[in-house]
């Protein structure tokens, strides 16, 4: 097919399709701080977060055609509980596609998803199809890797899978930080188990950029059960702040690592320049004469 044909398709289907992005449920580094708890499972609330998630989309259940997840255990749990019917009326767990390029953006254990034989060895996720973890998807290096310039290929990779995609209505699963950055929205707040409908922006539709831009609010999530009294209320929106900061608090520890890590480059290049004019000066005569007079 030529280019201009691959384009015409483009502009024809993709500025009607629907991206369903949904954030994982409460798991257990959000509950607790502790970015060191291994691929975070989900929290016993945030169990109750995902299946009420499904109770309460019924019509997203039914529209759904594609469901892509990342394949982060917190958030194929929160796939198989809140899309638990349309995964069923697509024949299976074996139909969600788990997509490693959605994993979340800091190089932290919490966000570092685990090897497919790991996966593929606990029967509570063995059940996806998980044949497109590649070796490296765990290495938070290269394609993976958490710098800002790395994070925005990526994202702009997904948007334009989810272009490409044939399907009108798709639900994508996936992580606080990295829907920011799909969504180029660096200061939004997603709730856990919280559902936004997207479209592209069909006048950049065909770019390489192919920008997302927001329709509505599906199920707005952080749901903590029913509050009781005021107090209780006050609460629920006290944690969704207190997981904000969190969520603040991972974007800058990886942030600063980047600085630190760039830092670190200048400094060798700055002494390999030094040391290369060193060894320059040394074999230049007139500058070992020069020496000579000096001294």
């Amino acid at each position: 097919m030529h280019g201009d044909n691959i384009q015409a398709l483009i502009s024809k289907m993709a500025p009607t399709s629907r991206i369903y992005l949904t954030r994982h449920a409460e798991a257990e580094h959000n509950a607790t701080g502790d970015s060191s708890i291994s691929d975070a499972l989900l929290t016993p609330l945030g169990e109750k977060q995902a299946q009420r998630l499904g109770l309460v989309t019924p019509e997203l259940q039914s529209r759904v055609e594609l469901i892509i997840s990342s394949p982060l255990r917190r958030t194929l749990q929160t796939t198989e509980a809140g899309y638990k019917d349309a995964i069923k009326r697509l024949n299976g767990h074996a139909s969600v596609l788990c997509l490693p390029q959605l994993q979340e953006c800091n190089d932290v254990p919490c966000d570092t998803g685990s090897h497919r034989s790991v996966l593929e060895a606990q029967e509570a996720f063995a059940k996806f199809n998980l044949e497109h973890l590649t070796p490296d998807w765990t290495s938070k290096q290269g394609f993976y890797a958490a710098d800002s310039e790395s994070l925005e290929k990526r994202a702009q990779w997904v948007r334009q899978f989810l272009r490409e995609r044939p399907e009108q209505h798709i639900a994508v699963v996936a992580h606080g930080d990295f829907l920011r950055r799909l969504t180029d929205e660096p200061t939004s707040y997603w709730a856990n188990a919280e559902v936004r409908v997207f479209e592209f922006a069909p006048n950049a539709v065909t770019t390489d950029a192919c920008p997302l831009v927001f329709v509505d609010h599906v199920e707005k999530g952080d749901w903590k059960g029913t509050a009781s009294s005021v107090d209780d209320a006050r609460t629920s929106d006290l944690s969704s702040m207190e997981e904000r900061v969190r969520q603040i608090q991972a974007s800058v520890m990886s942030q600063t690592s980047e600085l630190e890590r760039l830092d670190k480059m200048l400094a060798a290049a700055e002494q390999k320049q030094v040391h290369l004019e060193s060894q320059m000066g040394s074999s230049d005569p007139s500058a070992q004469a020069s020496s000579k007079i000096v001294f």
